[in-house]
């Protein structure tokens, strides 16, 4: 069953885009964290933005020019792009602060709040399967986050604030795609994303790096738009479905990543989070495409 709008006569091309996709991802915010570390979140944020709008143009130019921008619903997208800008500092923080495939298992635990939020925000029925899978998902993040542990952390909190900001975010963008392009979409978040950050660089201080840095500064923009971009190819060339699990290799990735570079090794409580959030974040989104109420035609959005 192909999802309306989608290309699925090259599933194995769809495939190998996904894939590209998540080892992109991966090592983008392998990047973050590396640079995490000398630099603060919003002047990162502001490379991966104002990069990124390189190839967004290229985007805008296939979609048929610049006249594709012009919306009918401007403040939808001021808060949708506020909101994304948020996630995005979120996601960036948890990821400099926290073992990578911990930051990775909560940030993708965005399916399970996006099931949740889609009953307020558009009205959606959900069945008592999905109620479950939301529930006993939540439990996973708990397993993860450990609140009232020694190990506990403000930046899990952050963590866990990025996956309900990517939550609404993405009902937003599915109430938007119903009338606008996808290139829209992105192109104002982008933008936004590119003001906000530069104007609070530039506000709480910014940081002059040395060329070395700067070229992995510009690197995490770079990757940023690729990885977004071979996303969007296998969306319209497989079924969300077909896809879904393998954007959970990330977190797989980010494990192996953290411990190769930072000798991190997640507990078995965190593990078996991870695995449960893996679990219930499959099955969602599969029955979400199965149920078609997954707005098609748009750049996925990730928030990142």
């Amino acid at each position: 069953m192909s999802l309306p709008g989608t290309e699925s006569q090259r599933p194995l091309f769809g495939i190998a885009a996904m894939l590209g996709s998540v080892l992109v991802f991966g090592t983008m915010d392998a990047l973050v964290k590396w640079l995490s570390a000398d630099y603060p979140t919003w002047q990162i944020m502001f490379f991966r933005s104002a990069v990124a709008l390189v190839p967004i143009a290229g985007f805008i130019a296939m979609a048929g020019g610049w006249r594709i921008l012009r919306t009918r619903r401007p403040v939808l997208h001021l808060v949708r792009s506020l909101i994304g800008v948020s996630a995005m500092g979120c996601a960036f923080y948890g990821i400099g602060k926290l073992p990578l495939a911990d930051a990775m298992a909560i940030f993708h635990s965005a399916p399970i709040v996006m099931t949740a939020l889609s009953v307020p925000l558009l009205g959606e029925k959900v069945g008592i399967r999905r109620w479950s899978a939301v529930v006993i998902g939540f439990l996973g993040v708990l397993l993860v986050v450990k609140p009232g542990s020694e190990v506990f952390s403000s930046a899990a909190l952050i963590m866990v604030a990025a996956a309900v900001l990517v939550g609404f975010a993405t009902n937003i963008i599915r109430i938007l795609g119903r009338t606008e392009d996808p290139a829209c979409i992105t192109f104002y978040f982008t933008f936004t994303a590119t003001l906000v950050s530069g104007v609070l660089s530039l506000r709480w201080g910014w940081i002059r790096p040395p060329l070395g840095d700067l070229l992995l500064l510009m690197a995490v923009g770079v990757l940023g738009g690729c990885a977004q971009y071979l996303m969007t190819l296998s969306y319209k060339n497989a079924e969300v479905g077909l896809l879904s699990p393998l954007k959970y290799l990330m977190i797989v990735i980010g494990g192996v990543i953290g411990y190769l570079v930072w000798g991190e090794v997640p507990d078995n409580f965190s593990l078996l989070g991870i695995a449960i959030i893996i679990a219930t974040g499959v099955y969602m989104m599969q029955r979400e495409a199965r149920l078609r109420v997954q707005v098609t035609r748009r750049v996925p959005d990730t928030g990142r």
